[in-house]
């Protein structure tokens, strides 16, 4: 009954919707195993396409895990409208995120003991032993708090979200995927997907190879290591990433971090170490630490349009002791804070406030199957703590919480890991951007191979986060694959970011 559906459209009614732009549901069954016991409503966005001919429907996936579709095709559909020139520009929100059945670690993970559902105020007799058990103190010593605390959350996150949890997968997702095709009327699927997108698309071509259309895959994930090993590359990444900034702010006599780049990485920690044991004051109850400028760095870093903005923002923060700029880019995937005692609440809105980060981890522990010991996390502590903060000795220690999130969860599949190689699907295009802090470009290239033939690099020598949007030479590059069937590789030079990024 699934494949018997069509998409209804209507005119998406919020408030924030720009003109034009319609919603819909699909309905997919919760557990593909058992299609008949339950269903989830997946929602969807397009906006229509502008050309005479439309090739059919361009589904895209903006990556997370744990990132929504609608709301960001609602806010930033302009920049997908050459693409609408030849197709319907789709999206929705992945199982477990936005509006379809999100998920949600409840209050329970904010306080005390999971089930309590308390507020924590700052005279709460727990607070010492939660504060020991934060991701930014795991590093410090005895893992074990932290890891009690892991497993309190994991058992809010599935009380609180319900059976959809235990579903929240990318091969559940690539299903959902193929039936949202057949539901929009496509013999094959044309696809875009960005960072955690990538992944997506990979295991929805190893599944269902040949539905495959025109496939786009930008900021290449990896469909091989393991969350310690994911973790580990990315704080490598953000590192490098962050020299490069570096490089680039101590050319103005402005910059905060001083004139020099071979000493301005040590200001950066001496900073980072500064407001961990002095937080700047932020007029509400916690102030801002060095941890929350670790996480704006790493924000930040995404988009090399970003750095004028930054170097302002850390300035008035060494100056005048203000945050407040810093407190403007938000943390999103990067830092989860379903962690932090003051963190956000379960929301009365249809969204509850922690869905991204609880999205994230939901998906990412449901494709590994790696589950180590307790005993194991307690004897390599020490060798991970020196690795990871030789990636970076500004992100490493965050990186080494987050390799960790999964202690508790059930074990995940290791179909990505062992199936999604060698792939008898048409062309596809892989973009990989050398300076991504995020998705590293070896990534792209370590991907391209174990796809297979079917796998065209191209070699994209800018900054930031993926390369559709930031690369008139990507994005150029892009639409002559997705609108006139033109798959070239290469390369394209790196580009100072236009007045408008």
């Amino acid at each position: 009954r699934f494949y018997d559906q069509r998409v209804t459209w209507h005119p998406c009614d919020s408030e924030a919707a720009p003109r034009g732009l319609q919603c819909g549901v699909v309905t997919v069954p919760l557990d593909y195993a058992h299609p008949k016991r339950g269903s989830l409503r997946l929602a969807l966005a397009r906006l229509r396409s502008t050309g005479d001919r439309p090739r059919g429907s361009l589904v895209l996936n903006f990556g997370g895990p744990g990132g929504e579709g609608v709301g960001r095709l609602a806010m930033a559909g302009k920049d997908f409208m050459p693409l609408a020139e030849g197709y319907d520009v789709v999206t929705f929100d992945p199982r477990g995120v936005g509006l379809s059945a999100p998920v949600t670690c409840g209050e329970a993970a904010y306080s005390g003991s999971p089930g309590q559902g308390r507020d924590d105020g700052p005279d709460d007799p727990d607070d010492g032993r939660r504060e020991s058990a934060s991701p930014d103190r795991v590093a410090d010593g005895d893992p074990q708090p932290y890891l009690r605390r892991l497993r309190e959350i994991a058992e809010a996150c599935a009380a609180a979200s319900g059976p959809v949890l235990e579903h929240m997968g990318t091969v559940d997702a690539a299903r959902d995927m193929d039936v949202i095709r057949h539901a929009l009327g496509d013999r094959r699927l044309n696809y875009l997907g960005f960072s955690y997108g990538t992944r997506l698309g990979a295991v929805y071509a190893a599944r269902f190879p040949h539905r495959v259309g025109r496939f786009v895959l930008d900021g290449v994930d990896t469909l091989t290591a393991s969350p310690v090993e994911q973790a580990r590359a990315g704080a490598a990444g953000q590192q490098a990433a962050l020299e490069r900034f570096l490089a680039w702010c101590v050319r103005d006599i402005g910059c905060p971090f001083g004139r020099d780049a071979r000493t301005a990485p040590r200001q950066v920690e001496r900073l980072v170490d500064m407001l961990d044991a002095h937080p700047a004051p932020t007029g509400a109850d916690r102030g801002f630490t060095g941890q929350d400028l670790v996480a704006a760095l790493g924000q930040a870093l995404y988009s090399r349009a970003l750095w004028p903005q930054m170097e302002r923002a850390v300035a008035d923060l060494v100056e005048y002791g203000d945050p407040r700029g810093l407190q403007g880019f938000t943390p999103g995937a990067f830092s989860p804070p379903v962690f932090r005692r003051d963190g956000p609440r379960r929301s009365r809105q249809p969204v509850p406030l922690d869905n991204a980060p609880a999205a994230l981890l939901a998906v990412n522990c449901a494709d590994s199957p790696e589950r180590p010991s307790a005993r194991r996390i307690a004897a390599e502590l020490g060798a991970m703590r020196a690795s990871y903060e030789k990636a970076s000795p500004v992100f490493g220690r965050y990186r080494l919480a987050e390799a960790l999130m999964c202690y508790g969860r059930p074990r995940g599949t290791d179909f990505v890991r062992e199936e999604v190689h060698d792939l008898r699907s048409p062309r596809m295009l892989l973009v990989g951007t050398r300076g991504d802090p995020a998705t590293p470009y070896r990534w792209t290239v370590e991907t391209a191979r174990r796809l297979g033939s079917s796998a065209v690099v191209l070699d994209n020598k800018g900054e930031g986060h993926t390369g559709y949007g930031s690369s008139r030479c990507v994005q150029r590059t892009v639409e002559a694959f997705l609108l006139l069937g033109e798959l070239k590789g290469g390369s394209c030079p790196a580009e100072e970011p236009g007045p408008g990024a």
